[in-house]
């Protein structure tokens, strides 16, 4: 058994198989993706659109998830193909995505982005920030996206109880968000936290997808 394979076992006993793996493949070969393919995941994130637009023309029948900050301009090249992008961060972005789907008679699966972390450099909307957007008006005309969730970097940090706590409160915003905006949607669903330094602490507090890369691929 290879490295990567050895590697995707030993997170399936650790993971309910519930929880989503997305495979992280930034920086990584068609080669490393098309070996943890072969296990079965097919779900990966990249976090420069340019390069996943690269590799989607060589392995277009991956899911592809966008994962890293997005900048407006890049939107159009990955909108014909990306299944989601997780890191929305700006109602202006979610805009921009909502009209490159529409040029190509696409919805596009996305999650909001909220900071949680303790590092000020990390992108995302603040809990008052995430609710003037979702009381905006305009966000109904928005027919070409899909708010399916949110999703949270947590502090890395080697202090397992920050990290508990901030993923706790993700949580449970992620909660309110679904009661109070989202009560009878069955799309508001996903809770994307936890990476390879603490998906374990994610997984203990409620989230549906983890988004794991050197765990999975190596250093």
């Amino acid at each position: 058994m290879n490295r990567i394979v050895e590697n995707i076992a030993n997170l399936r006993l650790e993971i309910p198989s519930e929880v989503k793996i997305v495979a992280v493949s930034k920086s990584r070969s068609v080669e490393d993706i098309r070996e943890v393919m072969s296990t079965g995941l097919i779900c990966f994130g990249e976090n420069r659109a340019m390069e996943l637009y690269s590799k989607n023309e060589e392995i277009p029948e991956v899911e592809w998830h966008f994962v890293g900050h997005l900048q407006t301009n890049k939107v159009k090249y990955i909108a014909p193909f990306v299944k989601m992008i997780q890191s929305v961060d700006s109602f202006h972005l979610l805009n921009e995505i909502n009209n490159q789907a529409e040029k190509y008679h696409r919805t596009i699966e996305c999650l909001l982005q909220i900071h949680i972390s303790a590092e000020k450099q990390k992108f995302g909307f603040s809990n008052e920030e995430l609710f003037r957007l979702l009381e905006m008006p305009k966000l109904s005309s928005l027919q070409h996206v899909r708010i399916c969730g949110l999703m949270g970097m947590a502090t890395y940090t080697n202090i397992p109880a920050l990290i508990r706590f901030e993923f706790r409160q993700l949580a449970r915003l992620h909660q309110q968000v679904k009661e109070r905006f989202f009560p009878e949607s069955p799309f508001f669903t996903e809770l994307s936290m936890g990476m390879s330094g603490d998906y374990p602490i994610a997984v203990e507090e409620g989230c549906t997808m983890v988004r794991i890369g050197r765990d999975i691929f190596g250093r």
